[in-house]
């Protein structure tokens, strides 16, 4: 049996489809992506009052069942879709905060939801919620009635990476702890004793995090409540006093006047 013949065309073909592919790769290239629709949580807000955990930590014996979030599903598309959605709690666990916080953990503007949330067994952790329900979080401290007042969250040591800071028991531990937030969860970075930003019965949390141009420091008491102080964090955490405590005082120190 004879071979067929091999086409003649066919290099020249393969050629052409070459080009043409290159080619077409080159005016993807060149061409404006563009960009994808993406959910951005506007606002959230705790709801659904509970009296199921009894602590009443930050004066009364009132928390929080649920998380109600303000969501655009379709940031980017060219029109609006804002909807509600509601996150609730299982009866075992409520948000025992001040208020949630919208924190951006990725620097593209999708925003997470920082809360406090307490088991009542096993206390509190610091967890963030997006529109799908729970994205991170800490583990439990372990034992019922301990709780843990947020600080903030910054790229505290310039790395492009979050980091979310709070008090780990501020009326007993007194303990800073640092938590980076990389690939969808949270790595303990830094633990340090002796700060503070809460009293029994208040119903705010003083301090935070502040950028006065030299990067950012978070501001909070020494653990007996006679010093304002600033603390830096870039690979160890690094403290110094800004003058004795007052509520005016850490005001100040967060607003940059001190």
């Amino acid at each position: 049996m004879k071979r067929a013949p091999r086409h003649p065309s066919r290099p020249l073909c393969r050629l052409a489809r070459g080009a043409a592919l290159a080619l077409s790769l080159l005016l993807a290239a060149a061409a404006p992506v563009a960009a994808t629709p993406r959910n951005i949580i506007l606002e959230a807000e705790y709801v659904e009052p509970t009296t199921r955990y009894a602590h009443g930590v930050l004066g009364d014996a009132i928390e929080w069942g649920a998380l109600r979030l303000k969501v655009d599903f379709c940031s980017g598309c060219g029109a609006a879709d804002i909807r509600q959605m509601m996150i609730r709690l299982p009866q075992t666990r409520v948000f025992e905060d001040v208020s949630p916080r919208l924190v951006d953990l990725e620097g593209d503007g999708a925003f997470g939801v920082m809360v406090v949330e307490s088991d009542l067994n096993k206390g509190a952790r610091l967890a963030i919620y997006n529109e799908s329900g729970l994205q991170a979080a800490t583990p439990f401290i372990g034992r019922a009635h301990r709780w843990l007042a947020p600080i903030g969250s910054a790229d505290l040591d310039g790395d492009g990476l979050i980091e979310m800071a709070y008090i780990d028991r501020p009326h007993l531990a007194k303990t800073l702890r640092i938590w980076r937030y990389d690939n969808g969860a949270f790595r303990e970075v830094a633990a340090v004793k002796g700060f503070t930003n809460h009293q029994i019965g208040w119903n705010y949390i003083e301090g935070g995090i502040r950028d006065c141009g030299t990067g950012p420091e978070m501001i909070v008491a020494d653990a007996d409540w006679t010093q304002v102080v600033a603390v830096r964090w870039d690979m160890r955490v690094k403290a110094r006093a800004l003058g004795p405590y007052s509520s005016k005082a850490m005001r100040d120190a967060l607003a940059c006047a001190k």
